[in-house]
């Protein structure tokens, strides 16, 4: 079972995060100007760790900011990294860009998600493929992978269901592996859960595409072919803005650039 920072102490959490990274307290130590001993006593309880010294073994650790705040709870300090609602006005300049973003992808689809997949804006390309997909999946606050692998959402157009399906699971399996959310963990285990059959995989893409898996989408009668891109925020000082995601789609034939160009001038 994995420990959350309300059952473990900061050393645990360090100890943790170093063996997922595979560093030897030697290691770590030495990318962290510290020692060994020291680190060992931290991990042990024998040490309590100065805050200056967390900030730097979770840098060298590569932790997400979230969970660099527990590490700092977890140690008796405050939290380090704010948390933003991305509606402050403190934020404006970053929603002005990232919807320039989207609206510089246009025809092509691209949304935004936060960090359980929460839709927090889409172009109008997202929108052109949600025009079947059941209304109870698009009220407030909609989920992308809800919406993708639901039976009621994207998923019957879906030509390549059983592979992209895995390709989602798999990829929110990693950020399992990195995140203690809770809230993940549950959409993780409702949308692994939808049912599937062999008639899902109408078609296979390894073939079509073999420098990439694609998404091939059914829409009026022909296959839409989709490469997904996600970009994330360098180096972010927020946890809001940790956890954002630009995933756009990219045509991966010429017919589907063309196509979007004329439903979408």
């Amino acid at each position: 079972m994995t420990t959350t920072s309300s059952e473990a102490g900061a050393g645990t959490l360090l100890r943790d995060w170093r063996e997922r990274r595979g560093l030897s307290q030697l290691q770590l130590a030495l990318g962290a100007d510290s020692s060994a001993r020291h680190i060992s006593f931290v991990e042990t309880g024998r040490a309590r760790p100065g805050q200056d010294l967390l900030l730097r073994l979770a840098e060298h650790l590569d932790i997400p900011v979230r969970e660099r705040n527990s590490l700092l709870l977890a140690a008796g300090y405050a939290p380090h990294y704010a948390e933003t609602p991305l509606d402050d006005p403190s934020l404006d300049a970053l929603r002005a860009g990232m919807e320039q973003l989207l609206a510089a992808h246009d025809p092509y689809p691209a949304l935004i998600v936060d960090g359980t997949y929460r839709v927090l804006a889409a172009n109008r390309g997202i929108a052109l493929l949600l025009e079947d997909v059941d209304p109870a999946l698009l009220t407030q606050p909609m989920n992308a992978m809800r919406i993708t692998l639901h039976p009621g959402g994207l998923a019957p157009r879906i030509r390549n269901l059983r592979q992209w399906r895995s390709h989602l699971l798999e990829q929110m399996e990693r950020q399992i592996a990195l995140v203690r959310s809770e809230p993940l963990r549950a959409l993780y285990q409702e949308v692994r859960a939808y049912p599937t059959s062999a008639e899902d995989e109408v078609q296979d893409a390894s073939a079509l595409f073999p420098f990439a898996l694609p998404l091939l989408f059914e829409r009026d009668g022909r296959v839409l072919s989709f490469l997904s891109t996600i970009s994330t925020f360098n180096t972010p000082m927020d946890v809001t803005v940790s956890e954002l995601a630009i995933e756009t789609f990219l045509p991966a034939d010429p017919e589907t650039a063309s196509y979007l160009r004329e439903v979408l001038p």
